[in-house]
């Protein structure tokens, strides 16, 4: 190493630069250092704490001239014993913008100069510490009006914030701003010496304003709402939906748009309940266009972040597992309902893409692949008209080649940055069948150019909705293999990731596991097991499942009802957010509160149901008065209002394959307020003891037999499929 020490910085002790050197060495000889600060040798002049984190995020700022630190006592302590402010950074590895401020601010050595001379510069994963992320985000919100990341905050030693924002420009007068970042921050590091009165003022106002935000109305409060009305409150959430529909393109009347704005599941939910045709083509149009815009990979399937546009077709092209998990779990619940082979199609290509991109080697998930290739967003993904036409010419069909071109509407100018972003103007499973060479042959085309980064850390929460989309989709669609995967991904979390008292480490990279986990951790996990368990019948899931949730209201319960984001371990924050949003991905107690019923229907215990109403009732204000915030607590809160089928299915040992037909059946139907349990004789026998409504099941006659229940009241066994579907019809809620 040649400088090591960044600028303006006080010069590192021996021993961290010993840490440091042996950090980077680890790396390997084929380690590229992300920075601009090179020596003659191409070796990084600087280098900083952050290049001991396991986090693939804060390890891609570990070469900036900035002395960043990662959270923790010690950044804090540094700003004591300095009197400085501290500058907080949260962002996360695919993030375009964060890029671009790292590009500008953090890699210009004057900006970096004067940060590290006046401030301590604190870097974060959100992805790996959400407890930091909702706090400051909270802050930056009441502070600004919006949010979003790159996140930039001020903070003093009490870790309290006192200023914020998102993304800042470099200098005054770029990209428009009257002040830049530079400005800025000696802007507030003056005021932070000259008027410490005003800033500590400025931070305790703000400080009540993110508890009042996160923390939510009074437990005295909460414990006395009643449970809402689960009927009205989704009838008016629908009816929002329908205003705000686009009729022409599917999804909201916006920009940009998230396949998140509208609540698919929701919406089947809804329509299966109701009847109303007119809500299942708003869920069908969104999906249908979805998956035929830029937002899809039209060649290797998966779903980009979200559309810049109003027709999906120019995406922001980071892949997000959460997003991916959650679209197949959509795109199969929307084949049961409506039977189109098209949207069945889109969820095998978002599980195979997944398992073949995002999959490491133990069999869990990587987090995220970047938007950036080769210095530009979206390079790896786009092609030109002459790039297409030599490829597929050379195929020796000039037909395949034209009908590709019209089918993906590929254009000599292209439809984006003179560049064309393969699409689908007119969807049509035949054209799609026939040109499967051609997208195999452009597959292994881009698959030769640098591929975008990799986030390759394993989140549990992620990985936890990834379980649920594998296990629902083998066993809709009839996948094995995506059940095994889902097995085998289950296992390595149970095994890499659980602490000795049950509950999880959050985050696992490099053969460490770290970060205490969170609530949606164990929520999200835990939901994916009770999944597993219904496409598996391996009861090994129920149980750890069971054992999951267990240890969730052990750590992360409030009395009162609800759950708090933190347990009782995690470091204490100027504020405990009790989770009340479901966005991109939804919140962990939305999970736990379909966790806790459909454990209450398989177990019946009656404490799981009172852990839900519970639930309801800490959250009863945001549900009546805000219901589109938490979408997915009410498909829970359906649930709860509804009565639950109770379905099993047994076959004689050995004669599992005799239960097929009757499989099939449950496979096509589409029932959510139910659960369902299966196995030969001697299986239902043992699983007597945690599912009670199994017990004397067993197959009449010597042939596979379904029993369909409610509250213990059994339809009829019967062994024939259509019988088995006319009673799951009937007992639709």
């Amino acid at each position: 190493m040649t400088e090591r020490t960044p600028p303006g910085s006080e010069a590192f002790p021996a021993e961290l630069l010993r840490r440091l050197d042996a950090a980077v060495a680890r790396r390997g000889p084929e380690y590229v250092a992300r920075t601009h600060h090179l020596d003659e040798h191409g070796r990084p002049r600087f280098t900083n704490r952050l290049a001991l984190e396991t986090s693939p995020y804060l390890r891609q700022h570990a070469h900036n001239p900035v002395n960043w630190f990662p959270w923790g006592d010690e950044a804090f302590a540094e700003a004591r014993r300095l009197g400085r402010p501290v500058f907080l950074s949260i962002g996360y590895s695919t993030c375009h913008w964060c890029h671009v401020m790292e590009d500008e601010s953090f890699e210009d050595l004057e900006i970096a100069a004067f940060l590290n001379r006046h401030y301590v510069a604190i870097k974060v994963d959100r992805e790996e510490r959400p407890d930091l992320d909702a706090v400051y985000m909270s802050a930056v919100q009441q502070l600004t009006g919006s949010g979003g990341w790159p996140m930039s905050v001020w903070l003093n030693v009490a870790r309290e914030p006192f200023y914020g924002g998102t993304y800042f420009p470099p200098r005054d007068g770029d990209r428009s701003a009257r002040r830049g970042f530079l400005s800025l921050l000696g802007d507030l590091s003056d005021t932070f010496h000259a008027h410490p009165d005003r800033v500590g003022k400025a931070a305790a106002a703000l400080r009540e304003a993110v508890r009042q935000d996160l923390q939510g109305q009074p437990v005295a409060a909460a414990a006395s709402d009643e449970v809402p009305p689960a009927q009205a409150l989704i009838d008016a959430t629908v009816d929002h939906f329908k205003r705000s529909f686009d009729a022409e393109h599917g999804g909201l009347r916006r920009t940009p748009k998230f396949p998140s704005h509208v609540p698919v599941r929701l919406l089947l939910r809804h329509h299966h309940r109701s009847g109303d045709a007119d809500v299942l083509q708003m869920a069908c149009l969104t999906l249908e266009k979805m998956a035929a815009g830029g937002l899809y990979d039209q060649l290797a399937g998966g779903f980009h972040r979200y559309s810049t546009d109003a027709r999906w077709l120019v995406p922001h092209f980071e892949k997000m597992l959460y997003d991916n998990a959650l679209l197949v779990v959509a795109y199969v619940e929307a084949f049961q309902v409506s039977g189109r082979g098209d949207f069945a199609r889109v969820a095998r290509e978002t599980c195979d893409c997944v398992l073949r991109e995002m999959r490491d080697s133990g069999g869990a998930f990587h987090s995220a692949t970047d938007a950036d290739s080769e210095g530009e967003e979206g390079r790896f993904f786009v092609w030109t008209e002459e790039e297409i036409r030599r490829e597929l010419d050379s195929l020796g069909s000039r037909e395949t080649t034209s009908l590709f071109l019209a089918h993906y509407d590929v254009r000599a100018a292209g439809n984006w940055e003179g560049r064309t972003i393969l699409n689908v103007p007119r969807p049509d499973e035949s054209c799609w069948a026939r040109l499967a060479g051609a997208r195999a042959r452009l597959y292994a085309v881009r698959s030769r150019r640098l591929p975008p980064l990799r986030d390759d850390k394993i989140l549990t929460a992620w990985n936890g909705l990834m379980i649920s989309a594998l296990a629902v989709a083998g066993r809709v669609l009839d996948e094995p293999r995506y059940v095994a995967a889902a097995a085998r991904a289950a296992d390595f979390l149970l095994t890499q990731l659980r602490t000795a008292d049950g509950g999880l480490q959050r985050s696992f990279k490099d053969g460490q596991a770290r970060q205490t986990a969170f609530l949606d951790d164990h929520a999200f996990l835990a939901a994916g097991l009770i999944d597993l368990y219904e496409a598996s019948f391996d009861a090994r899931w129920l149980r750890e499942a069971l054992a999951l949730a267990q240890a969730t209201e052990r750590l992360f319960a409030d009395p009162a009802g609800g759950w708090f984001m933190t347990g009782n371990r995690h470091e204490t924050l100027i504020a405990r957010e009790k989770p009340a949003y479901d966005g991109a991905e939804p919140s962990g107690t939305s999970v736990a509160l379909m966790n806790a019923l459909r454990l209450n229907v398989f177990t019946d215990d009656e404490r799981w149901r009172q852990v839900a109403e519970r639930g309801f009732r800490a959250h009863a204000q945001v549900l009546r008065e805000r219901p589109l915030v938490m979408t997915e607590a009410l498909q829970a809160l359906d649930f709860f209002a509804g009565t639950p089928s109770e379905v099993v299915l047994v076959w004689p040992d050995g004669e599992a394959a005799a239960a097929a037909s009757l499989l099939a059946v449950l496979r096509r139907t589409y029932l959510p307020s139910r659960v369902l349990a299966a196995g030969s004789e001697s299986v239902i026998a043992t699983l007597a003891e945690v599912v009670p409504f199994v017990r004397g099941k067993v197959a009449q006659a010597g042939r596979p037999t379904a029993y369909v229940c409610r509250r213990g009241r059994c339809e009829l066994p019967v062994g024939e499929p259509a019988a088995l579907e006319a009673q799951l019809r009937a007992v639709a809620d």
